[in-house]
């Protein structure tokens, strides 16, 4: 089979397709034929720092739709030729991919397999953000941080739809603005300025909760931007910046909260959790609630260019790349 793996961190160019051995599944998994694989920023980080890397080589990629070439011994309710989206720790730019059965998830009807490949990390990151996490209740502001990207974009839609009386997003350009603007958001901040944006807009009050996929100075400020019992939930480190720590001072005066969530590491600690969290999720989109569209698309042995586009903080949406025909 294809697949695309990097030997060495470095920029795009590290990116190499390669001929492999087809995987076979063991006990408790599935082999999945790849029609689509998602890119992620997780995948770029991976590429250039090792971010979840246990070793070299290795093939990125956390998501697939596609159909099951094989099931393991084991495995209940998936069957050979079902098509499936599937979470996965590494390894989905690639034509055949191994997943944990309890990470495939049976396509809901109505969702063809090119909308799949944009679920399994996006929509149910941005709904455990916004309720199993983040607890938003109906008539609470939000601010959600890359408003543009995939999460961003589902996350506006789902607050909107959850009754959020006001939702804000920041970006760093006018075009990503106009992005997010069409996917639930009210008002849209660019730049570094938001937490005064945000005091402009709430007169003074700040918002109930802030999405944050940063880190570093951003989820600091993003912690000034909160009103009283606010609560800010992290979800990411894209800045790059010294893991971030936050004590009673910056709590206390207010009663504020901080919470966290990772998809992968709620796919290793409490598997059935994520399961149920996706059913949720995907019934979303499966019922027209929410659209992510797939703003560009790619070839697997292009996975560079990808990465290219998405590493310029340019893109918008969610990218995709085609490893077989649907």
């Amino acid at each position: 089979m294809r697949a695309i793996e990097f030997q060495e961190y470095g920029g795009p160019e590290v990116l190499r397709l390669v001929r492999a051995e087809t995987p076979e599944p063991g006990p408790g998994q599935v082999a999945v034929d790849v029609v689509h694989a998602g890119v992620n920023f997780a995948d770029l980080k991976a590429r250039a720092e090792g971010y979840r890397v246990p070793s070299l080589p290795f093939r990125p990629g956390l998501e697939v739709s596609g159909r099951i070439r094989a099931v393991g011994e084991g495995v209940r309710g998936l069957r050979p030729g079902q098509e499936v989206a599937a979470l996965v720790e590494g390894g989905a730019y690639a034509e055949v991919v191994v997943a944990d059965a309890v990470t495939v998830f049976p396509l809901p009807a109505g969702v063809d397999l090119r909308t799949a490949a944009t679920l399994p990390t996006v929509v149910p990151t941005a709904h455990a953000l916004l309720h199993e996490v983040g607890r938003l209740r109906a008539g609470e502001s939000v601010l959600v941080q890359g408003a543009a990207g995939g999460v961003g974009t589902v996350a506006g839609q789902l607050a909107r739809a959850a009754g959020a009386g006001a939702v804000y997003g920041v970006v760093s350009s006018p075009a990503k603005a106009a992005h997010a603007l069409e996917h639930g958001y009210d008002e849209v901040f660019t730049g570094d300025g938001f937490v005064e944006d945000v005091r402009r807009a709430t007169g003074g009050r700040g918002v109930d909760l802030v999405l944050d996929p940063v880190g570093g100075d951003t989820l600091r400020r993003g912690l000034d931007a909160l009103a009283v019992f606010g609560r800010l939930v992290s979800f990411g480190n894209a800045g790059g910046a010294e893991p971030w720590q936050v004590g009673q001072s910056e709590l206390y005066a207010r009663g504020l909260s901080v919470s966290g969530f990772s998809i992968l590491t709620l796919a290793r600690t409490a598997p059935d959790a994520l399961r149920a969290l996706a059913e949720r999720s995907f019934r979303t989109v499966a019922d027209g609630g929410v659209s992510l569209p797939v703003t560009a698309e790619f070839a697997l042995a292009d996975a560079a260019e990808a990465h290219r586009l998405m590493g310029g903080r340019t893109s918008t949406g969610k990218l995709l790349l085609r490893v077989a025909e649907d």
